[in-house]
C-alpha cells in the first residue's frame, strides 16, 4: 500500500516533479562532468606537461660540488666522473618503471669545426670553435629483459625543440647543428644548411669525423650554439667510449603535497610504504638513484613545481564548479519542494486526520523526493557523461571514460541534496495541524 501511495503521488502534479527533476538532472550533469575530467585530468596534464621537457637531471655522484640556480646546472661540463651508457636499460626496471616516459644521455665536449669548402684550406681561421653535445635522438634501447626495446632520446624528453629538417639517425655520421652557430658560418660565407657537409676537428688540430648536416635546431636557449651528434660520436671525440656525463629523465609523476615534501627518513615503515609506492618526483628520483649506483638524481624544480601548481589550480577549479552545481541543486529542490508542500497542505491534513502520525508523513514525502533523486540522477549522469566527452575532446584532445564509482557517487550525491533541499519543507509538513487546515484556515 506504502508503495502504491509513493506511486500514485509521484504521477500527480507533474509540473513541481519535473521542476525537481530537471533541477536535479542539470546539477548531477555538470557534477558528473567536473568528476570525470576532475579523475582524469591528473594523467592527461602529467602527458601535456611532458612537453615542458625532462623533470630529473642525473649527475655522478662524485662530481665537483653542485651549482643550481633557478633549475639550471652550471657546473663545468668536463668536470668530475662519468657514468657507464650500459647500466641504462636498469631505469625501466625501478618500481615505477612505467612512468619514466623517455630518457637522454648527455656528454658533451669542445671541438673545431668548418663546412667542406674550407676544410682542405691552410687557413685554419675558419675552423670555429664549438660546443659539441653528444646525445640519443630517437633511439632504440634494449631493455635488461633482453625481449623487449625502449624508443627514447633528446627528441622524446624535450618534444618542444624546434628542428628545421630533422634529427641525426641513430648511429649514423649526421649532426643537428643550432641555430646561432649556423649564423656565424653564414657571416664567413659558410653556409650551414641541412644538406651541407661539415668537418670536426679536436682542439688540438686533430681530424675528427666529416658530419652530414640533416637540421638546424631552434631552442631559444645556449642550444643554439652548440652541435648535436650521436653519442657514440661525441664519445670517440671525447675518448669516453660507453660513457656519458649526465641524463636527462622525463617522467610522469603525481605533483607533491606535504607528505612528500617530508624526508623519507623520518618515515614510519607504514609512511615508507606509501611514499615509495606513490608516484611523487621524490620517490621515483630515490628509486632512479637506487638503480644507478654512484649517481645524484636531483629534481629540476622549476618544471616540477610548476606542474604542481598548474595541476592543483585546475583541480581547484573543478571542486569549485561541482560544489556551486550542488549548492544550486540544493536550492532548487528545496524551492521545488516547499512550493509542492504547500499546495499539498489538505491532503496532509486529510492523513493525518485519518491516524497517520508525522513521522509516517515525513517518510512518504521523503520517499518520494528519493525516487524523484534516483530518476534525476540517472538522467543527471547521461547528461554529464556527454558534457564530460565534450569537455575531455576539446580541452585534452581524449574523453574520459565513463565509470561506475562515478554513477554510484552521483545517485549518491542526488539523494543527499534532495534530502538536504527537502528537509525544512517536510519538517514543516510533519508539524501541520489537521483540524486547522480542514476547516480552511
Amino acid at each position: 500500500m506504502f508503495l502504491r501511495i509513493v506511486a500514485d503521488s509521484f504521477g500527480r502534479r507533474p509540473r513541481h516533479k519535473l521542476l525537481t527533476g530537471a533541477a536535479l538532472a542539470l546539477g548531477m550533469g555538470v557534477v558528473t562532468a567536473a568528476l570525470s575530467v576532475s579523475l582524469d585530468v591528473g594523467d592527461r596534464l602529467a602527458k601535456e606537461f611532458r612537453s615542458l621537457g625532462a623533470n630529473l637531471v642525473v649527475t655522478p655522484q662524485a662530481d665537483s660540488l653542485p651549482l643550481e640556480i633557478g633549475g639550471v646546472d652550471y657546473r663545468p661540463v668536463n668536470s668530475g666522473a662519468y657514468l657507464p651508457e650500459a647500466d641504462l636499460p636498469k631505469l625501466k626496471t625501478i618500481f615505477w618503471h612505467n612512468n619514466i616516459v623517455a630518457f637522454a644521455p648527455i656528454l658533451e665536449t669542445q671541438a673545431k669545426a668548418t663546412t667542406a669548402a674550407m676544410a682542405n684550406l691552410p687557413d685554419t681561421s675558419a675552423w670555429l670553435p664549438i660546443k659539441v653535445i653528444g646525445t640519443w635522438a630517437d633511439h632504440k634501447l634494449r631493455l635488461s629483459d633482453g625481449t623487449s626495446d625502449f624508443q627514447t632520446g633528446i627528441e622524446k624528453t624535450n618534444p618542444w625543440w624546434r628542428v628545421q629538417g630533422r634529427w641525426f639517425s641513430d648511429g649514423a655520421m649526421e649532426c643537428v647543428v643550432g641555430i646561432k652557430f649556423a649564423q656565424k658560418h653564414g657571416e664567413i660565407g659558410q653556409s650551414l644548411d641541412p644538406g651541407s657537409q661539415l668537418f670536426l676537428y679536436t682542439m688540438a688540430g686533430g681530424m675528427g669525423p666529416m658530419l652530414n648536416v640533416v637540421g638546424v635546431l631552434d631552442t631559444g636557449g645556449p642550444e643554439d650554439d652548440a652541435l648535436f651528434v650521436p653519442l657514440n660520436i661525441a664519445q670517440k671525440l671525447a675518448d669516453r667510449p660507453g660513457q656519458y656525463r649526465k641524463l636527462y629523465v622525463s617522467a610522469l609523476t603525481k605533483p607533491e603535497d606535504a607528505f612528500a615534501k617530508r624526508d623519507p627518513k623520518t618515515f614510519s615503515p607504514a609512511e615508507y610504504d606509501r611514499w615509495f609506492c606513490t608516484p611523487y618526483i621524490s620517490s621515483i628520483a630515490f628509486q632512479i638513484q637506487q638503480q644507478l649506483p654512484g649517481t645524484d638524481v636531483r629534481v629540476i624544480r622549476r618544471v616540477a613545481e610548476g606542474e604542481g601548481q598548474i595541476l592543483t589550480r585546475v583541480r581547484m577549479l573543478l571542486w569549485l564548479v561541482t560544489g556551486a552545481a550542488l549548492l544550486a541543486a540544493v536550492l532548487a529542490v528545496g524551492a521545488s519542494s516547499a512550493a509542492s508542500v504547500i499546495e499539498r497542505r489538505t491532503e496532509i491534513g486529510l492523513m493525518k486526520a485519518l491516524g497517520a502520525g508525522s513521522g509516517t508523513v515525513g517518510f512518504l514525502l521523503a520517499a518520494e523526493q528519493l525516487l524523484l533523486a534516483f530518476v534525476g540522477g540517472g538522467a543527471g549522469y547521461a547528461i554529464g557523461i556527454v558534457l564530460a566527452r565534450l569537455l575531455g575532446e576539446r580541452i585534452f584532445g581524449a574523453a574520459p571514460e565513463p565509470s561506475l564509482i562515478v554513477f554510484f557517487v552521483i545517485i549518491a550525491l542526488a539523494a543527499g541534496v534532495t534530502i538536504l533541499g527537502s528537509a525544512f519543507p517536510l519538517r514543516r509538513a510533519s508539524q501541520y495541524e489537521p483540524a486547522p487546515i480542514l476547516r480552511g484556515e
